[in-house]
């Protein structure tokens, strides 16, 4: 428990004073975020916001995660310095996107090819490197791996992380349209998996995630990360996360749920992102379909907004829904420990 709490506060303190620093620098370069000019009419305000704020998140929890494991004492696993490995990667993808942005200044960055080809990279090295130096199980899983527990061996396993890293990557970044949203629900879903580290490793037995406690402290690391990130991202924002944070929250959910063996458990968890990305899908094929478009505009935050809904409200009450998808999340997960007498079994093995 030491080591989840000092590694959120560690790094929730390097992200803070970092995100500070980055404002302060990418103001002085003039070094903002360009808006789509199809975007809402009142974001236009926003243009020349700094950008790449994400890079505090990642730099922030890579420290945490480092430095409590200095602190105390504690075991580096190659579990966690994979799934770490995989968030600075992915991070790094959006580092450069994020950088073409606003150095050509216009709204595009990396072309969508070159995007795919870089998180692609960061997916399948994790996938390999998980399944070749850890114990990981290579099931599709709910909330333990034997749940339903479809054995898929290393291979197909390997690009069933790869498609979940990169659909969770690119959810996290189609939500991240307003101040704080993405951030705010991201840092929700990372909570969760904080906890389900820590039973898990409460509880190895039952579960079998040999390296939970590590899982559960880079988890914390995330979360210190995007708190101390929020603290300036909050409405009004005054920089934003870009791709870089967008891209690392993402890959960093998936990457925890794969090593957890909660993959379909993910989708509950991060039931705000899945909303939003299906809003885009919808909207492309009643459009292209069609010819009309379902929502005023997609994702669908978008759409609360030109229906005249202000910025604020939209992000609380999508907060409160990620909140609540979370805590349905670990409703079911808990309820699995319930019904297959895990939970029994604690409460006769307490004096």
């Amino acid at each position: 428990m030491i080591r989840l709490l000092l590694a959120a506060a560690i790094s929730m303190i390097v992200s803070l004073f970092g995100t500070r620093y980055l404002i302060r620098f990418l103001t002085r370069h003039r070094l903002g975020q360009p808006i789509r000019d199809d975007g809402p009419e009142g974001h236009r305000t926003k243009a020349g916001t700094p950008t790449m704020g994400g890079a505090a998140i990642v730099v922030g929890a890579a420290t945490g995660y480092v430095l409590s494991h200095v602190v105390v004492g504690g075991i580096y696993t190659r579990s966690g310095i994979i799934a770490m490995g995989a968030i600075i990667g992915a991070g790094l993808v959006g580092l450069l996107d994020d950088w073409i942005k606003v150095v050509a200044s216009r709204n595009l960055g990396l072309n969508k090819r070159a995007k795919i080809v870089g998180l692609l990279a960061v997916s399948a090295a994790f996938a390999v490197l998980i399944t070749q130096f850890t114990s990981v199980h290579t099931s599709i899983s709910f909330t333990r791996f034997d749940s339903p527990g479809l054995e898929l061996g290393q291979l197909a396993w390997g690009v069933w992380a790869v498609l979940l890293i990169l659909a969770t990557a690119n959810a996290v970044n189609l939500t991240d349209g307003l101040d704080g949203l993405a951030a705010g629900a991201g840092g929700l879903g990372y909570a969760a998996f904080t906890i389900i580290g820590f039973w898990q490793f409460d509880h190895y037995g039952a579960y079998d995630v040999s390296h939970a406690l590590d899982l559960a402290v880079v988890s914390a690391a995330m979360i210190g990360g995007i708190v101390g990130f929020l603290w300036w991202n909050a409405a009004p924002a005054r920089i934003f996360m870009g791709d870089t944070g967008s891209l690392a929250i993402g890959c960093g959910l998936a990457v925890l749920a794969l090593t957890t063996n909660t993959h379909l458990l993910l989708p509950v968890i991060g039931g705000l992102f899945v909303i939003e990305t299906g809003t885009v899908i919808l909207q492309v094929i009643s459009f292209r379909g069609f010819g009309r478009r379902l929502f005023r505009m997609a994702p669908l935050h978008h759409h609360f907004e030109l229906r005249g809904w202000p910025e604020t409200t939209v992000i609380v009450r999508f907060w409160i829904l990620s909140g609540l998808c979370t805590a349905v999340g670990l409703g079911l997960f808990y309820a699995d420990a319930v019904n297959t007498g895990i939970v029994d079994s604690i409460t006769r093995a307490t004096p």
